[in-house]
């Protein structure tokens, strides 16, 4: 009985520590900015913080009159998806549901955005499909996409708003 104690205690202790490095893992990466990425050849690269909502919102179509806006969004659990409901939507995961739902019933948008799965997935999408748009965590970003300026600034810079 002495034993199984123990290996009980030993078990609860193993247990808390691994538990507090995934604490520790991630609160670093709260502070790590997400990038929002386009296809190469959008004819933009610097979009205001307003601009990006009507974008992520469904009330921006058309990147110019032959380049239809492709959205892009990480699954749920994903930090980046918590991101940007939590500042570009202004929603929870539900209202976000709702809204994209209530949009397609009204025929204001034939389609909800494209879940993805990874920033890989999202890397891979964003450099093969015109018109393209998504968040990536700006570590992730990979070379042929295109990083867009929100408010001006880039990932790491002073004020940049998605964090």
């Amino acid at each position: 009985m002495m034993a199984y104690w123990k290996h009980a205690s030993i078990a609860l202790l193993l247990g808390c520590v691994c538990l507090s490095l995934l604490e520790n893992l991630a609160g670093q990466n709260r502070d790590v900015d997400v990038a929002v990425v386009v296809h190469p050849d959008t004819p933009v690269s610097n979009l205001g913080l307003t601009e990006v909502r009507k974008v992520f919102l469904g009330d921006r179509q058309y990147w110019s009159t032959n380049i239809p806006v492709v959205l892009l969004i990480r699954a749920p659990v994903a930090r980046e998806r918590n991101v940007v409901l939590k500042i570009i939507y202004q929603m929870s995961e539900s209202q976000f549901k709702q809204y994209w739902i209530a949009k397609i019933f009204r025929a204001e948008s034939a389609s909800a955005p494209k879940v993805v799965y990874s920033n890989d997935m999202a890397n891979d999408l964003v450099t093969a499909i015109p018109g393209a748009i998504a968040f990536i965590d700006a570590r992730d970003v990979r070379a042929g996409a295109k990083v867009l300026r929100v408010d001006g600034r880039l990932p790491g810079e002073a004020g940049y708003p998605l964090r």
